[in-house]
């Protein structure tokens, strides 16, 4: 559901920063439906992928297959995303407080964690680069805090305008 939410917010000529899993799904989505000229671009260089099938990582062979370009990943950072050229990125987190400030880091105290989560990624750069940012995550209250277990994104005003495809019920 939250897939399909998020792919009705993405319009023809965007320029759409995907990550595997949901973001995928929806960006996928959209392009195969509502938005044929959606540009997809992964973080491991291809822009312009049009995979026949949703990739199993962003290393898919698929993605470099059907890309318009292939480039190297510090070209995607610097040329594409943070010089504004990416319309729409997507993130996810495992927590979120009321400045849409990310966690993806840590649940527990960082010293001796419960649970060591993946890390940063490009998270930061999308957040402050992106034209807008789609968060999409567990809708749990776990998930919604009041305070970050660990902040590795910085949201608020230094970010781009933020959305979650779905809201709170």
């Amino acid at each position: 559901m939250m897939a399909v939410a998020a792919s009705r917010l993405l319009r023809d000529g965007m320029v759409c920063f995907v990550g595997i899993g949901l973001p995928s799904q929806a960006a996928n989505l959209a392009k195969r439906t509502s938005a044929p000229d959606l540009v997809l671009v992964y973080e491991s260089g291809t822009i312009g992928a049009k995979p026949p099938r949703l990739p199993l990582s962003i290393g898919d062979g698929e993605l470099a297959d059907t890309a318009d370009a292939v480039v190297s990943v510090p070209e995607i950072f610097a040329y594409w995303l943070q010089a504004g050229r990416i319309d729409v990125g997507f993130l996810g987190a495992a927590q979120i407080d009321r400045h849409a400030h990310l966690n993806t880091t840590v649940i527990g105290h960082y010293g001796a964690p419960k649970v060591r989560l993946p890390g940063a990624g490009g998270a930061p750069e999308i957040a402050t680069s992106a034209g807008e940012v789609f968060v999409m995550l567990r809708q749990s209250p776990r998930t919604f805090v009041s305070k970050l277990d660990f902040r590795t994104t910085t949201g608020g005003a230094d970010t781009a305008p933020l959305k979650t495809p779905l809201r709170r019920c």
